[in-house]
């Protein structure tokens, strides 16, 4: 077996999973970094993260595949934040808190808002993978329901998980495109009352 000997004190592990990350870096910022951004090659992607190509395909196989990844690592970190927001308030207020991470950490980086929701963003791919967040985040947001309000884990919580993310997510998307005329903190305001209202148990009762 060939011995992973370090360079320059870094072994080829971590070598890889830096400039893993740097393509990721970069692929924020090709894909998020403008309204309207030309399309995404190796080559563009390879010049901002500084890298050769062959160090890209060591980690993807081809655009598609880093285009999901850098969509889901946003993702990712986006859901494991509002967790922990929601998870941290008093119930009364863990709408409002995690409606405040989410507007707030897009407000704070232009691109994360513009590679979630902006509509211009006509990549195929980052069409899919949008369409799996609603499902993702509906079932985050079930979740959230059946434990804080004690309703039952079934299809009429299920159908109002779907149409929470569903409104919330094309409230922020015009929001993101300039169409919703609100500051961060009216936003998330007017989203947080919404969403109380729509917690209310009544609207699963038969």
């Amino acid at each position: 077996m060939p011995q992973d000997r370090p360079y320059r004190g870094v072994h080829a592990d971590e070598r890889l999973a830096q400039r893993r990350r740097r393509f990721v870096d970069a692929g924020v910022e090709l894909l998020g970094g403008a309204d309207d951004p030309p399309e995404l090659t190796v080559r563009a992607l390879c010049r901002q993260a500084g890298l050769a190509a062959r160090y890209f395909y060591e980690s993807f196989a081809d655009k598609d595949v880093f285009v999901a990844a850098v969509f889901d690592g946003v993702t990712a970190d986006i859901a494991a934040t509002t967790q922990a927001a929601v998870a941290a308030a008093p119930r009364d207020e863990q709408n409002r808190a995690g409606i405040a991470n989410l507007v707030h950490t897009i407000a704070g980086d232009a691109r994360i808002g513009r590679l979630l929701f902006n509509p211009r963003l006509s990549n195929a791919v980052l069409a899919r993978k949008r369409a799996e967040m609603g499902g993702f985040f509906a079932l985050l947001s079930g979740q959230h329901v059946t434990s804080a309000y004690e309703l039952p884990d079934d299809g009429a919580t299920t159908a109002l998980a779907h149409f929470v993310v569903g409104g919330v997510g094309q409230t922020i998307s015009a929001w993101v495109s300039g169409d919703v005329d609100l500051d961060e903190d009216q936003l998330v305001r007017q989203l947080a009352r919404i969403l109380d209202g729509l917690a209310s148990p009544h609207l699963l009762r038969d």
